[in-house]
């Protein structure tokens, strides 16, 4: 076989004889490992470039094309002088590696894997067993912090605990239950995320005889699943402790009717793994499918999902198709119902992309629907920015989705639109439309996802508008089809509004407002969307504070108003997140430094254009009043008007600090006071 690659623990090479290749310093190592992350596609020497220095030094070329001489002469010692190599190979603009499947020790490893789903349980575990122990510690393990490394190192960690599953499972087939228990119970120990690894270890024990430790382990993965990620088991393991309970004879068979779905999708990943070439570009577009659906999973695949993204955009740009580019970007249309983005420099790259394929893209109508895909993409990336670029997306997006006859290009439009409606205060009716627009056409034609961000829309601004009884039927709306359709996420903004609604009720005493917040906060632990839990709850905290203060049905300045001097209890070691400038000035004046205070008020900028708008504008309202600062008292006034009648903040689904007129009513008397 000649030249083995190790990429399954530190970067190494072995010669014909199994001894190990010296290839000398890290950057060489380097550039073989992007060649082998490369998959004996060719890496343009730019790219390689990038991918080596933060900072490219003068001659960087150069030394990139010293490094892949040294490795020629490494990897093919007895090659004649002048001839070309038949490893690495220059083509094109840059280098490939052209191993075979063979003999790089990541890529045997999956094929094992996916043979081993046709073999009989006895030969299957004997393959997994000599495949598994191939590993030799965390792949690419000398660059795990290299970004070009990171998605493959992730696929490959994903792949190795699949391996270990599908190696119990063939055990647990083989009527090895006990010699399983220990190796699965380390393995839940060490990934309690992984509810399939649960299930095997309780069945294991069931088979066993160890029924009370069976259902024991189900109810600490429970525990774990809901105290760790904020879920609820999936209904594979909902199944199994059902069964278990029942005593199912379908537990002491090999094959368990609730593991035939797991089955398909091995043996069917197995069939496209050695269908479909590994370069091929529908493999590429077939990826970021499965990163939609786990972005739709909740958690850790949101997380996952957004990790994984730019390198599918990436890859999909080595291969200089502008088309594919754009089919890729936009395929990964995920409905978004946060207005503030989870990772700023992932979006900032994926505009990035979009901005240059679109010119690239060949005129005509038959490409429009990939033009609108990638518009609508600009505009949910460029969320709560305030460029004019996300609003201009916004409608050229929704303007020729509109001309289309595709209900799921016009759904994603209208999320772009939705994203792009928080630039003022005052816009909840123009949201209860795109809302309204989504269920109905969403619910026409079968988009269960989108007609959930319909009734997610809807909540939030029907709040926003004070008519809860329509926000209810929404958020039940919305909690029926996530349960339907299996969207965990759901939860957490009907768990958030819940405490709203409390909240708004101008009933509730603080202490019960502040735990409704704290008990919906716990949703967020493991929920993948930082830019919605950052600084939430102290937002929230502060919101009930400032509404016990001045409940929703006093009057302006009713007697309950706070003294001059009373604190906002604003605590700056909390974590605020993006709202910490406007918490600031109220920490300012509870520690009495008025003057600090005042320049903390005049520097704010203008909110973020998110569903915010009008708490923060609250925020910085209150430091005005308590300063008597004349020119932000006005600001405050100006910015809030639009929105007279609503609930300030209430837009968000999650909190509000009263009524706007309440403010303005306020504002107005200091104004002229």
């Amino acid at each position: 076989m000649g030249v083995v690659f190790g990429v399954l623990g530190p970067v190494t090479a072995w010669d014909a004889a199994g001894g190990p290749i010296g290839l000398k310093g890290p950057r060489h190592r380097a550039v073989l490992a992007r060649l082998i992350v490369a998959r004996r596609r060719v890496v343009p020497v730019g790219l390689l470039v990038d991918d080596l220095w933060d900072v490219p030094p003068e001659g960087a070329v150069g030394a990139v094309r010293t490094f892949v001489a040294a490795l020629r002469r490494a990897l093919e010692p007895d090659r004649p002088p002048r001839t070309p190599s038949r490893l690495l190979v220059t083509e094109g603009p840059g280098y490939a590696l052209r191993a075979g499947p063979g003999q790089v020790d990541a890529w045997w490893f999956e094929q094992a894997v996916s043979d081993a789903a046709d073999l009989p349980p006895d030969r299957a575990q004997h393959l997994l067993d000599e495949a598994l122990g191939r590993w030799r510690g965390p792949a690419y393990a000398d660059f795990a912090d290299e970004p070009w490394a990171r998605a493959e190192r992730s696929r490959l960690a994903e792949l190795r605990l699949h391996a270990v599953e599908r190696r119990a499972q063939a055990r647990l087939d083989a009527g090895l239950a006990a010699e399983t228990v220990p190796d699965l119970d380390a393995h839940v120990s060490e990934h309690p995320w992984r509810e399939s690894g649960w299930r095997l270890l309780a069945l294991a024990l069931y088979r066993t005889g160890r029924q009370a430790d069976a259902l024991a382990v189900l109810r600490r993965a429970r525990d774990i699943l809901a105290g760790q990620l904020g879920l609820d088991p999936g209904p594979e393991l909902r199944r199994m402790e059902a069964d278990v309970l029942a005593q199912a004879p379908a537990l002491d068979r090999s094959a368990e009717p609730e593991s035939a779905a797991a089955r398909l999708w091995t043996r069917a990943a197995a069939d496209y793994d050695r269908t479909v070439a590994a370069g091929a570009r529908g493999r590429l577009e077939s990826t970021v499918g499965l990163l939609r659906d786990l972005a739709l999973s909740g958690g850790g695949g949101l997380e996952a999902a957004r990790e994984h993204r730019p390198a599918a955009v990436a890859a999909a740009e080595e291969f200089g198709d502008p088309e594919l580019t754009a089919r890729v970007i936009g395929a990964y249309d995920v409905p978004a119902i946060w207005t503030r983005g989870d990772d700023p420099e992932i979006a900032r790259r994926i505009v990035a992309a979009a901005e240059r394929v679109l010119p690239r893209l060949p005129a005509g109508p038959a490409h429009d629907a990939t033009r609108a895909r990638l518009l609508a993409t600009i505009a949910l990336e460029m969320r709560g920015t305030r460029s004019p670029r996300g609003p201009e997306a916004a409608a050229e997006a929704e303007a020729m989705a509109r001309d289309l006859d595709d209900p799921a290009v016009l759904a994603f439009a209208l999320n772009g639109a939705f994203m792009q409606s928080c630039t003022r205060a005052g816009l909840a009716a123009r949201r209860d439309a795109i809302g309204a627009e989504l269920v109905g056409l969403s619910a026409r034609h079968g988009l269960a996802s989108f007609e959930v961000l319909g009734h997610l829309v809807r909540l939030q601004a029907r709040s926003a508008l004070g008519d809860f009884a329509a926000a209810d039927g929404h958020a039940g709306a919305a909690d029926k089809l996530a349960e339907r359709h299996e969207r965990p996420l759901v939860g957490v903004f009907t768990r958030w509004y819940e405490a709203l609604r409390l909240a708004a009720s101008g009933r509730a005493p603080r202490t019960e407002m502040e735990a409704a917040y704290r008990a919906a906060a716990e949703t967020l632990d493991g929920a993948g969307m930082p830019g919605l839990s950052e600084g939430l709850l102290p937002l929230a905290l502060l919101s009930a504070r400032l509404l016990d203060a001045r409940p929703l049905d006093a009057k302006p300045l009713g007697e309950r108003d706070p003294a001059p001097g009373d604190p906002f209890e604003v605590d700056l070691g909390d974590d605020w997140g993006p709202y910490r400038p406007w918490a600031e000035p109220l920490a300012l004046l509870d520690a009495g430094r008025d003057d600090e205070a005042r320049a903390a008020l005049h520097a704010l900028p203008e909110p973020p254009a998110d569903l915010m708008y009008e708490a923060t504008c609250c925020l910085e309202a209150a430091a005005a009043l308590r300063l008597g600062d004349l020119p932000a008292l006005r600001r405050g006034r100006d910015r809030l008007l639009p929105a007279a009648g609503e609930l300030a903040g209430a837009g968000s689904g999650l909190l509000t600090l009263g009524p706007v007129d309440a403010w303005l009513a306020r504002l107005e008397a200091a104004i002229g006071g």
